[in-house]
């Protein structure tokens, strides 16, 4: 069965991917991603200066799903370009996410990832759980702005990873900004902030920081996530490649983003719960589900998911 992909012109060896922030911290986690049968390889969103984080306990599973509030931990930019060269021993993409806590982070990152040369670099327009700091994705100006002088400096074709969204006009004005400045890719979506995970035994929050407020992840947020990928693929079709990030737990779950318009996934709960050995079993799963519904490659029912007439 064919599981490859293609996205912005980069070749995959299959459309599974861990998730910016799950499992992809230091250089052994991205050595274990390396390893595994993870189609590429995607580092941690990296801010100019390494991060701890926020404070423990900041990500607890619970049943269908996960909440977290990390707080961007990292290397900083200086050490991830230096990992990225070593990381193409691996023969398969490496995704540089960038971030930053203002916009002339993502500049400086630009530069730093243009002399490290990954496949991709993936601009983090949404991190939910920095304090004090707004989501850009949610401001469709200060995104342009953003972007275009981000696209001012990278010469390695790049893309963003967006909020969920949750009215169609904002789907529509989102689109538009991104055809303008020529998106290569989307990633979508991140994290559904500000959810409350409650322990009623201890009578308390689950998680420190932000008085427990985090972002959920996992099964819970997967109907958000395909309604994201089938409202861009609405509106582009195949011209801007999609990755559908959210749910995804089982070999079904990654059918469905492809069917709704997804062109990969990326993984993040699952990956922290399982470990690496998850792509194993998710290429496994969407193999022998394509073939017993009579598919030759995992691209042949993109975007395929019929309404009801």
């Amino acid at each position: 069965m064919d599981l490859s992909t293609v996205i912005a012109g980069v070749s995959f060896p299959n459309g599974l991917m861990n998730a910016s922030g799950a499992l992809c911290v230091t250089q052994t986690e991205l050595e274990a991603l390396g390893a595994s049968e993870a189609g590429a390889i995607v580092t941690k969103s990296m801010t100019p200066e390494p991060r701890q984080g926020n404070p423990e306990p900041r990500y607890v599973a619970f049943e269908g799903g996960s909440i977290n509030s990390m707080g961007l931990p990292n290397l900083g930019y200086p050490a991830y370009a230096k990992l990225i060269p070593a990381l193409k021993r691996f023969q398969k993409p490496v995704i540089a996410s960038l971030a930053g806590l203002q916009p002339d982070d993502f500049l400086a990152g630009a530069r730093a990832l243009n002399e490290a040369g990954p496949d991709l670099v993936e601009v983090n327009l949404s991190c939910p759980n920095i304090p004090g700091k707004p989501q850009i994705g949610y401001d469709f100006e200060a995104s342009e702005r953003l972007l275009e002088k981000v696209g001012e400096i990278l010469t390695i074709p790049f893309g963003v990873k967006l909020p969920p969204y949750f009215d169609p006009i904002h789907h529509q004005k989102i689109a538009e900004v991104l055809q303008r400045v020529e998106i290569a890719f989307v990633t979508m979506i991140n994290s559904v902030g500000n959810g409350l995970v409650v322990d009623p035994e201890r009578e308390q929050v689950v998680i420190k920081p932000k008085g427990g407020f985090g972002g959920l992840g996992g099964r819970i947020i997967k109907p958000v996530a395909l309604a994201n990928v089938r409202a861009l693929w609405n509106i582009w079709g195949d011209r801007i490649p999609i990755i559908g990030t959210g749910g995804v737990e089982h070999g079904v779950d990654v059918f469905e983003h492809f069917l709704c318009g997804a062109s990969a996934v990326q993984v993040g709960t699952m990956l922290v719960e399982e470990g690496c050995g998850v792509f194993a079993r998710l290429a496994r799963e969407l193999a022998e589900l394509l073939e017993r519904k009579g598919y030759a490659s995992v691209l042949a029912c993109r975007g395929k998911l019929r309404e009801i007439p």
